[in-house]
């Protein structure tokens, strides 16, 4: 037989582990939040990472076209495409889509072609893992979108408001 003081003491333990849970849940629900709230300066933060680093890439070919025309006849073996057309899509790509992610305009449809050079470096003449790194950044952008601080957004928010009104 137990004594009733057991009883208390089993009691108490209880309370403290449920207080405890409670508190862990508020915490974990502010960090949450805290979070949510950081998305859109993240996502913003990931456009400009990478439109830096394929447009200084384009800026790099535009310099001197010869030697971009060279590297995809000696160097990159694109398939499907002559080394002209290659770097020429290649500096348009490189040079475009990078101010249309800045802007946050059309990301997911801007970060595709991204992808698929990037796809295409990796798997036909270099192997880095900032190459898998890229595409992970560039594949939330698809998924995800451009987040508040864009064009997108904007655009979004003005026609559905528009909606509302019909």
């Amino acid at each position: 037989m137990r004594c009733w003081c057991e009883d208390l003491s089993v009691a108490t333990t209880r309370e403290k582990i449920a207080m405890t849970i409670t508190r862990i849940q508020k915490i974990t629900s502010s960090l949450l939040g805290a979070a949510n709230a950081l998305q859109p300066v993240w996502w913003l933060v990931v456009r400009c990472y990478i439109a830096s680093v394929f447009f200084r890439s384009g800026l790099t070919k535009i310099e001197d076209f010869d030697m971009a025309i060279g590297l995809f006849e000696d160097e990159y073996s694109v398939p499907l495409l002559s080394p002209y057309m290659a770097a020429v899509s290649a500096t348009f790509f490189e040079l475009a889509m990078p101010v249309a992610l800045v802007a946050g305009f059309a990301t997911r449809l801007a970060a595709l072609p991204l992808l698929v050079m990037t796809a295409v470096i990796e798997f036909t003449c270099q192997h880095h893992v900032e190459h898998t790194y890229w595409a992970l950044l560039l594949a939330g952008l698809v998924v995800h979108g451009a987040g508040k601080f864009s064009a997108d957004y904007l655009i979004q928010k003005r026609f559905s408001a528009g909606q509302d009104r019909i």
